[in-house]
């Protein structure tokens, strides 16, 4: 393969934003994996339940476009953890609602504020004009 391909990955868009995704995904994973043995999929998985309440796995794999294996992994590890606890809809057994336990509902709060504070540290790297161009075009992005 040769180096001066008309097309370079490290321009197109997509991995660009992947990249980036990547990158500053992994730097925020390191407090909560440390702090509580966390993976990436179930920091999102508490982050649903602590952000709208109850929900069902379903609805929490149609708000975060996660795959259904991956949430049911993510609230067997979360429920393990006692950080979410299940209960089945008496209408329909199929299903489970799942909530914060208290000590979810505090692992929630603390990851929050963390998130904040990670939030600003990144975005301090761009001026306040940078900021709202750069969160613009995203949420722009993740409209389409």
């Amino acid at each position: 393969m040769s180096d001066n391909s008309p097309f370079d990955l490290r321009d197109f868009l997509p991995y660009a934003l992947n990249q980036a995704a990547e990158a500053t995904s992994r730097a925020f994973q390191q407090y909560y994996k440390g702090k509580y043995g966390m993976l990436r999929t179930e920091w999102r998985v508490l982050f649903h339940l602590g952000r709208h309440g109850s929900l069902t796995a379903k609805e929490i794999c149609e708000r975060g476009s996660i795959h259904k294996t991956k949430v049911s992994r993510a609230v067997a590890a979360l429920e393990q953890k006692r950080l979410l606890s299940r209960k089945t809809l008496p209408d329909d057994r199929r299903h489970e609602i799942l909530q914060l336990t208290k000590n979810g509902s505090a692992v929630f709060t603390d990851l929050c504020a963390s998130a904040r504070a990670y939030d600003a540290e990144l975005a301090g790297q761009f001026t306040a004009e940078e900021q709202v161009v750069l969160r613009r075009c995203l949420s722009r992005i993740a409209a389409l």
